[in-house]
């Protein structure tokens, strides 16, 4: 079921309207309206009191529950252009258009569907089969020993690379003296 709500001429550009309106399209009905109500574009006042409408509209008309509800889509059209000019210099003038909008927000009602039972009761029936096949106590310890192996094998390679000549802080002084005298000496290759 679809609930339609309408907006029409509002005095705002419809492409900074669509700002807005793309922000929420497809999102629940909650938290489009803190989306809203936070948001710091000017589009988003109209746009929330539309919301309102077309949650009222669901709410009244047909009865549905405000939790189902989601946004499926809103429409930005252009309405009415009005037509004002600017003098500008050597007695010419500026056409300035002054662009309106029209909002549609369209609801959608929102219920569980079967597919989500199925892939929930798929999920229960996976869970069921590894608690059925434990892992024997071997499989674990040698992983363990696997584990252990890789750690000690990592904790040396850093110690290997803290010492670049030899456990003397003196070495490694020079060691890093060269490396910067050779970028400050480096010539460009021809």
């Amino acid at each position: 079921m679809e609930i339609i709500a309408k907006l029409n001429n509002l005095r705002m550009s419809p492409r900074k309207v669509r700002l807005v309106a793309n922000l929420i399209k497809g999102m629940d009905v909650r938290p489009a309206k803190m989306q809203l109500r936070f948001l710091s574009k000017r589009a988003a006042q109209p746009i929330g009191k539309l919301l309102d409408s077309a949650i009222a509209n669901a709410e009244n008309n047909f009865n549905l529950d405000k939790k189902n509800l989601y946004i499926s889509k809103i429409l930005v059209d252009s309405g009415a252009t009005l037509k004002r000019w600017l003098p500008r210099a050597f007695g010419r003038a500026t056409p300035i258009m002054k662009r309106t909008s029209r909002i549609t927000i369209i609801l959608g009602e929102r219920t569980p569907t079967k597919r989500k039972r199925v892939a929930e009761t798929r999920g229960k029936k996976k869970d069921a089969k590894s608690e059925k096949a434990p892992v024997s106590d071997k499989a674990l310890d040698m992983k363990e020993d696997f584990l252990a192996e890789e750690k000690k094998e990592k904790s040396d390679k850093i110690k290997k690379e803290k010492r670049p000549f030899d456990a003397s802080g003196k070495s490694k002084s020079k060691h890093f003296a060269r490396q910067i005298a050779k970028r400050v000496f480096q010539r460009k290759s021809i």
